[in-house]
């Protein structure tokens, strides 16, 4: 497969290292020769140096015939321009980012693919969208709906005292009511090592673990995961990011907002523009005075989003000590991300990744669902698929499978009704289902599918 990726910045270069550990053809376009070279130096791309926006410099890239064009430069107008190009040129299918949501409106859906622009990505819109699950769940450390909210995947740490720490997996159906199994565990994050559990796995204090579930059976897993619910009545959100804004317009209007800015006129700006569930305050989030000013005391939910990472991550932990229930914090550098959860900070957010999940989905293809890389488990995604007739997997037991060791069915979704997947399921043609899996190619998913 042939793959073109417009923009050697930060997103770009980490999809690319992404796509070529997948035995991809990947080509590499900036007009930065610099960004090219660095780039070149650690992954496995072909570096072009060129306008995306220009003919003759596409044409260079191989795009003709390309299977995937992805324009990403931090030039809105350019990724657009690039991504019809791309398209005119031979482009099978293009991908373009975007910064105004405006774009994802419906009315502009139909002209973007007439245009030529077949996705639009806006990780602003994703991100926000974690944040919001986030102050229904704060309880979780990520938590993402499956198959339209049929089934969730969520992960907690999980301390001593609660129900299955210090168990092993295949004792804890005794805690079940019934014969009828309510969850999947598909992977434990412990310090820096992923383990895919198996029956005899025991779980420990401080393991992050994830599980999958019915819809109905969230509160259950909760309660094993020795978890209580606080209720959402105040939030922090320090940095007036487009990711902020989206976040805004996501959570229930219930909830009071203190959104702290440090920029006085767009203070004065959003201050025109905000519901009125949401109050702006002037000033540095790190500053004492405006703590005491926000009552960040009486917060359960505290999101830093400012433009700095580290920025971010420090006013999570002086958080903590005001006794928030919960911090997020936008961390974009992710070779940080181990160190930051090491530090428990509460959940990370991460835009790279989340670009990087819907590039995946598309490349799996038209009948993949949602597709999720887990920011605290390198190299690990979720992915929802349809077992197709002609699946190697359809018709066998699943323990009967000989699946790689780094894969595992988290549930599945049959004739609309979800359901967890054991050893003796019998996987039928259109099964919905959702695969964990770590540290293999998109190729091996394909072929099992």
């Amino acid at each position: 497969m042939r793959i073109v990726i417009a923009g050697a910045g930060e997103v770009g270069t980490h999809l690319a290292k992404m796509l070529s550990n997948e035995e991809q053809n990947i080509y590499l376009m900036d007009a930065d020769a610099k960004k090219l070279e660095r780039a070149a130096h650690h992954l496995e791309v072909l570096p072009v140096e060129g306008s995306p926006t220009l003919l003759e410099d596409l044409e260079r890239a191989h795009v003709e015939g390309a299977d995937l064009f992805v324009a990403v430069t931090p030039d809105e107008s350019a990724n657009i321009m690039a991504s019809m190009l791309a398209k005119r040129v031979g482009a099978k299918r293009t991908i373009a980012r975007i910064n105004n949501y405006s774009y994802l409106e419906s009315e502009y859906s139909t002209l973007m693919e007439e245009l030529g622009v077949d996705w639009l990505i806006y990780p602003e819109e994703l991100a926000a969208e974690e944040i919001a699950a986030i102050t229904r769940y704060p309880w979780a450390r990520q938590y993402v709906m499956l198959f339209n909210g049929a089934l969730a995947l969520i992960g907690v740490k999980v301390r001593a005292g609660a129900p299955i720490v210090g168990k092993p997996l295949h004792s804890l159906r005794e805690l079940e009511p019934g014969a009828e199994k309510h969850y999947h565990i598909v992977a434990i994050q412990r310090d820096f090592e992923t383990i895919i559990p198996r029956g005899d796995t025991e779980i420990q204090h401080n393991d992050l673990v994830f599980f999958t579930c019915s819809i109905d059976h969230v509160d259950y897993v909760r309660q094993l995961a020795g978890k209580h619910a606080p209720t959402v009545r105040r939030m922090v959100i320090m940095g007036a990011s487009p990711v902020a804004l989206r976040t805004i317009a996501k959570v229930s209007p219930d909830i009071e907002i203190a959104l702290i800015e440090i920029d006085k006129e767009k203070c004065l700006k959003l201050s025109e523009q905000l519901p009125p569930n949401v109050e702006i305050y002037h000033g540095d989030g790190r500053d004492p005075e405006i703590i005491k000013e926000v009552n960040l005391e009486d917060a359960q939910v505290f999101v830093s989003l400012t433009e700095n990472s580290e920025t971010n991550v420090l006013a999570c932990l002086a958080a903590k000590r005001y006794k928030v229930y919960k911090t997020v914090a936008k961390e974009e550098n992710i070779d940080y991300i181990p160190l930051a959860y090491r530090l428990d900070i509460g959940t990370l957010i991460n835009k790279k990744l989340l670009a990087a999940g819907y590039i995946y989905r598309i490349l799996l293809g038209q009948e993949t669902g949602q597709v999720t890389c887990l920011s605290l488990v390198n190299n690990a995604e979720v992915v929802e698929l349809v077992a197709r007739r002609d699946s190697k997997i359809v018709g066998r037991r699943i323990s009967e499978l000989k699946l790689p060791p780094n894969i595992t069915f988290g549930g599945m979704v049959r004739n609309g009704q979800p359901c967890m997947v054991e050893g003796d399921t019998i996987l039928e043609p259109y099964d919905h289902v959702v695969i964990f899996y770590h540290d293999i190619s998109i190729n091996e998913l394909q072929r099992l599918f």
